[in-house]
């Protein structure tokens, strides 16, 4: 049972901070038990990283949803539309993974 410091930011997303106190638990010098207990939970008012990640994605993918509108209207762009199209579905793979590392680190199953 060490105790840590832990960050907690907004939407629920945490980490683990600094290392404050050992317990007399260790096996080796210099080494942990293993079992992590909370000393401080310091609350973060900004978003995290996953989040900040997340929302530039989304509005990538508002952005070229756009411009696929616009060229659909001037005509003639059709290799344009569909290699962005392409790259939309990309973004939305790597927008799912993160959604779902956002999610297991906030119920704490990461």
């Amino acid at each position: 049972m060490c105790y840590y410091d832990q960050l907690v930011w907004r939407c629920g997303y945490w980490k683990w901070s600094v290392f404050r106190e050992q317990c007399p638990r260790e096996r080796r010098m210099g080494e942990t038990c293993g079992l992590r207990l909370v000393m401080t939970a310091y609350f973060q008012e900004d978003i995290c990283k996953l989040c900040d990640e997340i929302n530039k994605k989304q509005r990538r993918i508002e952005k070229m949803s756009q411009d696929i509108a616009r060229w659909k209207l001037e005509g003639n762009r059709r290799a344009t539309i569909d290699r962005t199209t392409a790259e939309i579905k990309e973004i939305e793979m790597k927008l799912d993974r993160l959604r779902v590392q956002h999610e297991g680190r906030i119920k704490g199953r990461i």
